[in-house]
């Protein structure tokens, strides 16, 4: 662990943004979740995190009896839970997607403003934009504060790694054309949920879009070696260059692949829930 990514610590960003990583490391989180700070006078909480005493504690302390609003990028339970303690705490407004009926999800958040795309927050300090970036899950939202060019990309873009596409909401098709949509914005960084800040946004959206397009090809050269395959067998080939402890995790990758090749035709399943390549 790095002074930079210090459990509670706030790090100053720039002007208008702090962050504050969770103690919450692992294979899957990296460093742990950030959390972040926007604003001096009235803060804004951007991506609460999960609930743990000593992180909402912190956040407390940095917020100084200024928090204003939460906001969350998506409701995984890395990312929101601690937003009802803050809320307690502070009074703060809750802006969000509420949790769709999925896996994974935190039930209990609870927005008091439903964000949709494009929506803005205009306070003194910032203008902090909603653009609306399903794949990941269906109700992800990263949030650009226009002043600095800075995109919060929570579990859409991490730094170091790629993201879980998680079906059903979780959808490889848009997650790809989310990515593709952020080249319309102005960005001169990205502030992901994992990780350290992305100082190249065009480079990093380039490298992610080559690199789930490699991944898909992967998928149709795997169904061709195999023919008809179930995600047991499919997953040994298609991710091979992944250890095989998160097997159980790239499955539900594989899976939103396939549908994507499902929804262009190219790839089909039977009542088995097998999958081949359509016309072989």
């Amino acid at each position: 662990m790095t002074d930079e990514f210090a459990h509670g610590v706030p790090v100053q960003l720039n002007s208008r943004v702090r962050r504050i990583t969770a103690p919450n490391p692992g294979v899957m989180t990296g460093p742990g979740t950030n959390t972040y700070l926007l604003g001096s006078e009235q803060v804004a909480v951007l991506d609460p995190g999960p609930l743990i005493d000593s992180h909402v504690e912190a956040i407390l302390a940095a917020g100084d009896g200024r928090i204003r609003w939460i906001v969350a990028t998506h409701t995984h339970p890395d990312h929101s839970p601690a937003w009802a303690p803050l809320k307690e705490a502070t009074g703060a407004e809750v802006i969000g997607a509420r949790p769709w009926d999925d896996m994974f999800q935190d039930d209990t958040f609870a927005p008091e403003v439903e964000v949709r795309h494009d929506y803005l927050l205009d306070t003194p300090e910032f203008k902090l934009r909603a653009v609306h970036t399903p794949g990941h899950v269906g109700n992800h939202y990263c949030y650009l504060v226009e002043e600095e060019g800075m995109l919060f990309t929570g579990d859409h873009i991490m730094n170091g790694s790629t993201v879980v596409i998680v079906p059903p909401s979780g959808d490889m098709k848009l997650y790809i054309e989310s990515l593709e949509l952020l080249r319309d914005y102005p960005l001169q960084s990205m502030a992901p949920g994992h990780g350290a800040v992305i100082e190249d946004p065009e480079a990093a959206v380039s490298w992610l879009v080559g690199h789930r397009l490699k991944r898909e090809k992967k998928v149709i050269a795997g169904l061709q070696t195999l023919g008809t395959a179930d995600l047991d067998a499919l997953v040994k080939v298609v991710y091979d260059d992944v250890d095989e402890s998160i097997h159980h995790m790239a499955k539900l990758s594989l899976t939103a692949h396939l549908i994507k090749l499902e929804q262009e035709h190219v790839a089909g399943r039977n009542v088995s829930d097998e999958w081949t390549l359509l016309g072989h």
